[in-house]
């Protein structure tokens, strides 16, 4: 595959579902924010033809020209109604996941639509969106609905953690680029008592020195950033509560979500699948899910 045909671009996934439509609308919009190109990109599968004793045999390659002409067809259709001038057409064959996995080793951010058919069928059910958010190498944005129009805030979730460190960059960068307030969620618990229970009686637990501790963590890991975006509002929120609670609660005027791929402890971040899982199932927002860059160690 050519990675120059993402280098540095915002590639989104396209397959002809009205999601796949809403997140190219916002990756569009997005792409003109940060000055950079967009790329529409198509899975192709091709069917697979019947051949004697059961054995699969490969498309007729007019089959491949045909199918290749008509989605050519209908993604320049598409792309017609976007807003922005730099904007390409991207058609493989193969995997979705595939497809996207493999532009993030070059793009500048991916956008996938929550839900789709065609290759992306069943995208945040299955096994697509995991892979993609779980293994790409950019920022990965699932968008279930559009943001109300009105919405001026970014959430982003923090545990000072290098993977919470990399959520807060992007997010700051996000609100400095848009004008957004950013809250930033620090969202911690005492341990279950199972936990904290011997059978001498409980271990005496001080919650209010627990807490002073989360709250200097949160002021150490936003400090220098505060000084990087001078032109940034910052909300700090300190909450008792589940991360996915918690941060699902601050996102009310919500434009984007950010979270880490994984973190550490019971904070916002934990592994992808708990955390980050759960707000890309249920967040009404679009949710930015951030990995460490080069990072050698991938395994979720």
């Amino acid at each position: 595959m050519d990675h120059t045909a993402w280098a540095g671009r915002i590639v989104v996934a396209i397959d002809g579902s009205v999601s796949a439509l809403n997140a190219a609308r916002w990756a569009a919009a997005e792409a003109v924010a940060r000055g950079r190109g967009l790329t529409l990109a198509h899975a192709l599968v091709p069917p697979v033809m019947g051949g004697g004793f059961s054995i699969g045999l490969p498309p007729r390659l007019d089959i491949l020209d045909t199918m290749r002409e008509e989605a050519m067809t209908e993604l320049g259709k598409i792309a017609d109604g976007l807003e922005g001038d730099d904007i390409t057409i991207e058609i493989q064959i193969g995997s979705a996941s595939a497809l996207m996995i493999q532009a993030s080793e070059s793009a500048d951010l991916l956008v996938l639509g929550s839900r789709g058919h065609g290759g992306f069928k069943g995208l945040l059910v299955g096994s697509v969106g995991t892979q993609v958010a779980s293994h790409a190498q950019c920022p990965t944005v699932i968008l279930r609905e559009q943001p109300r129009a009105s919405a001026h805030q970014v959430v982003v979730g923090i545990d000072g953690s290098p993977h919470s460190m990399a959520a807060i960059a992007f997010a700051f960068d996000e609100a400095s680029r848009h004008g957004w307030e950013l809250i930033a969620i620090h969202a911690w618990d005492v341990p279950a008592y199972d936990l904290i229970i011997t059978p001498q009686g409980a271990v005496p637990f001080p919650l209010a020195d627990v807490a002073d501790s989360e709250i200097r963590l949160a002021a150490e890991v936003l400090a220098g950033f505060r000084t990087d975006y001078p032109d940034v509002t910052v909300q700090e929120r300190l909450v008792r509560a589940p991360a996915v609670q918690a941060i699902l609660e601050a996102s009310v005027d919500a434009a984007l979500i950010v979270v880490g791929t994984r973190g550490h402890g019971p904070a916002v971040g934990a592994v992808l699948g708990s955390v980050s899982n759960g707000l890309l199932h249920r967040a009404p927002v679009p949710v930015a899910v951030v990995p460490l860059i080069d990072e050698e160690d991938d395994v979720a």
